[in-house]
């Protein structure tokens, strides 16, 4: 039963992951601008994502546009781009590995093959995890580079949007959760003893009656 427990709670905590996986990589709130120096009135604000840069008036109204090519990308775009992409799908790809493999469900039959099945699973949580924070961890650094930067004009500083923090946490979920399976999905020890059986009549001793 604490198999079952832990098995049941890395599911919940696989699943937020893997939501907040799909908000960081769908919700353009990576970077926001920055108001500092001269900037600190403004009528509009700009937000950027993996896929699309949004601004929005001050009267409420935005106006979202897609990235007109890749190549035009900076490094640290390109491999968020393709790291929480991967991150998404290897993590419900491991989700659905431990389903088959779990034990509250009847997917796979031979009870030995379980703890391996899982095992695999926590490990694909734990690359996911990694793939996430390495890719908000990376957009981080080069904001944070380019905010402290004098030669970067103030009109063209951003500062973290929360998409990033929201990585952050999918990250720490997903590391979590695959950090658990592969303690607890260990092998069953098999006993190598094997049962005897004796027979009453070699075992009883002989007796003369006269």
């Amino acid at each position: 039963m604490g198999n079952v427990g832990v098995q049941i709670v890395c599911v919940g905590l696989g699943v937020l992951g893997l939501i907040g996986v799909i908000v960081c990589c769908a919700i353009p709130r990576w970077t926001v601008s920055s108001f500092v120096g001269s900037n600190i009135v403004t009528a509009q604000s700009t937000y950027k994502g993996l896929w699309m840069e949004c601004v929005v008036q001050s009267t409420g109204q935005q106006q979202c546009k897609n990235y007109d090519s890749l190549l035009v990308l900076s490094s640290d775009l390109q491999a968020a781009r393709a790291m929480t992409i991967i991150s998404g799908m290897l993590s419900a790809l491991s989700l659905l590995i431990l389903f088959c493999g779990a034990d509250f469900t009847t997917c796979v039959e031979n009870e030995d093959a379980k703890p391996k099945i899982s095992l695999v699973s926590g490990v694909g949580m734990l690359i996911a995890g990694l793939l996430v924070i390495i890719a908000a961890s990376w957009s981080a650094h080069k904001v944070v580079r380019d905010f402290n930067n004098p030669l970067v004009h103030n009109s063209q500083k951003m500062e973290l949007g929360a998409c990033i923090f929201v990585g952050w946490g999918a990250g720490v979920l997903l590391l979590l959760a695959g950090g658990l399976l592969c303690c607890f999905s260990r092998p069953r020890s098999s006993s190598g003893g094997t049962a005897k059986y004796y027979s009453n009549s070699a075992s009883a001793p002989s007796k003369n009656y006269v």
